[in-house]
């Protein structure tokens, strides 16, 4: 009888194990689909616009879709540029989406990954040729993901202390941090006798990432997907995970309860930073290796819709950052053999928020109504935190 215990037990559990990933995904599948189908109906409404094409062509739709597939994924190239394109995504959505879990809106990723650049050159350009690699990469990373830390830092005291909104103060943060990069890149990293501003290239002074896979698959890219795992057991196997989530989801109840909400919002902004530093300074030491001034980056706001689809949950954000990169490793192929702009990369993202913002408006209408259930209730807590003006 007890031999067969586990058994009849698993299968018990195999259905709720299996609603709970629905839970997760469907949502954001559903976005996805939806997505893709209103821009195939805009290929296919404006293909006579293209070149060799008909005024209404339905087979571009296909063709483009399948460029951008076999661009993404059909290639070890193509595999290992998703893979890069997806590693500042997934850290910089780490950091957003921890931020919601807390009951945040992080959306001072710009300047949080401006700064882990800056951070990272700033060790690459003091420290010299002559210190090996294996010192000079890691204190790059760590000082760029404490200089992100520190961008975050600041809104959190804010919030913490005046109560003013993080979505006010990171925005206007981000401007500050901005032109604090464009400073230094003209100023104390400056090349020196350069004729123009400029940085030194990393390559020279042993601070590049090593290349793991293909020809430019950093090692940068297991760190992103190291902290995935990081991440989820810091949110749900920690005291300290509890409580963020508690403080996210009733910030009163929270501090009833004894805890230190104050604390948790500038820990939160804290580490939201330093992901997003993070995701700055992998970018700088394995991708870009020198910037000048005017560098600049979406992936702070990309971030955002990353962390939406992915409904706040690490693995969940590991997908859609995986998603979203591979849409942007695609996007070159899709030009050249279709011929379909790579801009569409971006209408599909800016789509795919579209409609993941009308589920949270729906579900913040369901929770308002007389008699709302208390699962649209529980459900509205994983993303509307991120739209608290409109939860508010």
């Amino acid at each position: 009888m007890s031999a067969t215990a586990p058994t009849a037990r698993s299968r018990l559990s195999a259905p709720a194990w299996l609603r709970k990933l629905w839970l997760l995904l469907a949502e954001s599948v559903v976005a996805i689909l939806l997505a893709l189908v209103v821009g195939g109906i805009g290929i296919a409404a404006f293909s006579g616009l293209l070149p060799n094409h008909s005024s209404f062509d339905l087979g571009l739709p296909i063709a483009a879709y399948g460029a951008l597939w076999s661009g993404a994924v059909g290639s070890t190239n193509g595999i290992t540029s998703t893979l890069v394109y997806s590693t500042p995504l997934i850290l910089a959505g780490l950091g957003v989406g921890l931020g919601f879990k807390a009951g945040l809106f992080n959306i001072g990723g710009r300047g949080q990954f401006l700064m882990g650049t800056v951070g990272a050159m700033s060790v690459v350009t003091l420290i010299g040729s002559s210190t090996p690699g294996y010192i000079t990469i890691p204190l790059a990373l760590i000082v760029g993901a404490a200089l992100g830390g520190f961008a975050g830092f600041i809104p959190g005291v804010l919030k913490a202390t005046s109560g003013a909104h993080e979505v006010v103060t990171t925005i206007m943060l981000n401007y500050i941090l901005v032109f604090t990069t464009y400073w230094a890149i003209s100023g104390p990293l400056r090349l020196p006798n350069s004729p123009q501003p400029i940085t030194v290239d990393v390559t020279t002074r042993n601070g590049a990432l090593p290349i793991v896979l293909g020809r430019d698959g950093h090692i940068g890219i297991l760190f992103a997907l190291l902290a995935v795992p990081l991440v989820w057991f810091l949110l749900y196997r920690t005291t300290l995970g509890f409580e963020l989530r508690t403080a996210g989801a009733n910030s009163d109840a929270a501090r009833y309860a004894g805890m230190k909400t104050r604390q948790l919002i500038v820990l939160a902004m804290t580490l939201a930073g330093a992901l997003c530093g993070l995701a700055g300074a992998t970018t700088l030491l394995g991708v870009v290796h020198q910037i000048a001034p005017g560098y600049d980056t979406t992936i702070g706001f990309d971030a955002i819709t990353v962390a939406l689809l992915g409904r706040s949950n690490p693995v969940g954000i590991m997908l859609s950052g995986l998603l979203l990169g591979g849409m942007r490793a695609g996007a070159q192929s899709m030009q050249i053999s279709p011929g379909v702009p790579a801009e569409l990369v971006d209408a599909l993202q800016a789509i795919i928020l579209l409609f993941l913002l009308v589920n949270v408006l729906r579900r913040w209408r369901a929770r308002r109504a007389p008699g709302g259930s208390a699962s649209a209730s529980a459900d509205s807590t994983e993303i509307a935190p991120a739209f608290g003006m409109v939860a508010k």
